[in-house]
């Protein structure tokens, strides 16, 4: 097994052990990670001019931002903010297909910056979540 298949099969195990004991707010920030980790891989692939491998790592950025994390959207409990995310989510998918189109590092930077703020933001909340939820489990 050489080293790169070796680091890949690592990384699938610690994602699936990750997501298997992960509670909903977790599940949401590993979506923001694998978005983050898959536009930087992207920008490697582009500088490289590995043009499949490029393509891949952006369909897996559009896929966690179109249907990970919109899907993870309340719009019933979130209202205005769930319909603002939904569409700062469409608009971040627009910017990965022209990315990929247009081998455009500018756009996944941009994206990536976007993500950071939402990751950044959501993580800065956990503290209040996870208290809420010890507060509501001891009735």
């Amino acid at each position: 097994m050489n080293t790169t298949a070796a680091i890949n099969a690592y990384s699938k195990i610690s994602v699936e052990s990750s997501v298997m004991g992960a509670d909903p707010h977790q599940l949401v920030a590993l979506l923001y990670e694998g978005a983050l980790l898959a536009i930087a891989r992207a920008r490697e692939e582009i500088r490289g001019k590995h043009t499949e491998a490029k393509g891949k790592s952006i369909s897996m950025a559009i896929a966690i931002v179109g249907e990970g994390l919109n899907a993870c959207l309340d719009r019933k409990a979130g209202g205005k903010l769930a319909n603002d995310l939904s569409a700062l989510y469409d608009y971040m998918v627009k910017r990965l297909v022209d990315a990929n189109v247009h081998n455009d590092v500018s756009a996944l930077n941009e994206v990536a910056k976007l993500l950071q703020e939402l990751k950044d933001a959501w993580d800065t909340i956990r503290p209040q979540v996870v208290g809420i939820a010890g507060s509501l489990a001891r009735g």
